[in-house]
């Protein structure tokens, strides 16, 4: 996008042909910096409209020219309406963490802004995930999209190792607050699935003389700016987040993230841990599992071809009860081949079910434990 402005840039007459669009005020502030560092030899000029500050500034920015706009879709659609921002002349559309964007509900604010640039545009959509939504979009506002796969998100990264707690029910805050103590490293990002999650974990890590901070939807703009400032300084230990502020959360080195609450889908479990392993680096990731969670961990495993083993902290032994475990018997290899063993003659009687054969069929439902 840069270098295509910046071919056909006219100084004395700026007007508006590039717009990325993103979920959050966090992500508004990377894409700019990112457009600082690339474009820092260039005269393109950039500028954030975003809700939580000053519309008076913004509109006298719009006013003295601008190249290229990095915007949430809220504040940018009330620019437009008010006729502040005009989108007609944008002719370079990006979409980034478009399935985000999808997931929070943002499908109209989106067709808004697509149909508001000009018809001759070119539109990119971005995401670790693609899901059917971002196709469906595609195919109403793409003609002859082309998909650039950078990386198989089924592929697992071997930058990154994985670990699994089992732990009872109760006692899982304090596995977690035992392995951020013992853990040698000084940035760790704990995901847990909702608000009123992330303040619970931040009044125990508080007792617990563990240096935290949080982000969530629910915070006010400035006390996530600062809190993530505070995580990359190194003045806090925890960042404590929800998925949707833990999107495109990008953090240099981080070494380590813990799921303390399992995520609702694979795609969640994906972005969760790209946070670390980032940029040619190791990372690890821990997650946290009560019984609770053992199907749906299986289950993100195989979407991944992920092999995690479940590992028992020798300070926190289980009493919870466990779910029954199969024990794998080694076949004889004419079972394996089919052939039949005096053991297993079929029946003499058309229709009739050897004792033998009604047992092993009855337990097949207990094969997966």
């Amino acid at each position: 996008m840069l270098e295509r402005i910046n071919n056909n840039l006219s100084l004395q007459n700026r007007v508006l042909r590039g717009l990325i669009v993103v979920p959050t005020r966090e992500l508004v502030e990377q894409v700019s910096k990112a457009l600082n560092d690339y474009g820092q030899f260039l005269k393109v000029k950039h500028t954030k409209i975003m809700g939580g500050t000053s519309r008076v500034k913004q509109a006298e920015t719009l006013e003295g020219g601008i190249d290229i706009v990095v915007a949430t879709a809220g504040r940018l659609l009330d620019l437009s309406k008010e006729g502040i921002i005009d989108l007609s002349s944008v002719n370079f559309i990006v979409l980034d963490e478009a399935d985000t964007m999808l997931e929070m509900g943002f499908l109209d604010e989106i067709e808004t802004i697509f149909s508001s640039c000009s018809p001759y545009r070119q539109i990119i959509m971005c995401s670790a995930t693609i899901s059917q939504n971002i196709r469906k979009l595609a195919k109403e506002f793409l003609k002859d999209p082309v998909t650039v796969q950078i990386h198989d998100r089924r592929d697992t990264v071997s930058l990154i190792s994985h670990k699994a707690y089992k732990i009872d029910k109760k006692k899982k805050k304090e596995l977690v607050t035992a392995l951020i103590k013992e853990s040698k490293y000084d940035q760790i990002l704990l995901f847990v699935n909702k608000k009123d999650g992330v303040d619970a974990a931040l009044e125990h890590f508080k007792e617990q003389g563990v240096k935290v901070a949080t982000v969530h939807g629910g915070i006010e703009y400035k006390d996530r700016v600062q809190a993530i400032k505070d995580f990359r300084n190194k003045k806090v230990k925890v960042l404590v987040a929800t998925d949707i502020a833990g999107r495109g959360l990008d953090i240099e080195k981080l070494p380590l993230v813990i799921n303390y609450t399992l995520p609702e889908t694979t795609d969640d479990f994906t972005h969760r841990v790209g946070r670390t392993g980032r940029a040619g680096n190791t990372g690890e990731v821990i997650t946290i599992l009560t019984v609770d969670d053992y199907n749906a961990f299986t289950k993100i495993e195989r979407d991944l071809k992920l092999n995690v083993k479940r590992e028992v902290h020798e300070n926190f032994p289980l009493k919870d009860r466990q779910p029954r475990q199969k024990i794998q018997t080694k076949k004889k290899l004419s079972e394996i081949k089919g052939k039949r063993t005096p053991s297993n003659k079929a029946p003499t009687r058309t229709g009739a079910k050897s004792k033998k054969t009604t047992k092993r069929d009855s337990n097949r439902s207990f094969r997966k434990g």
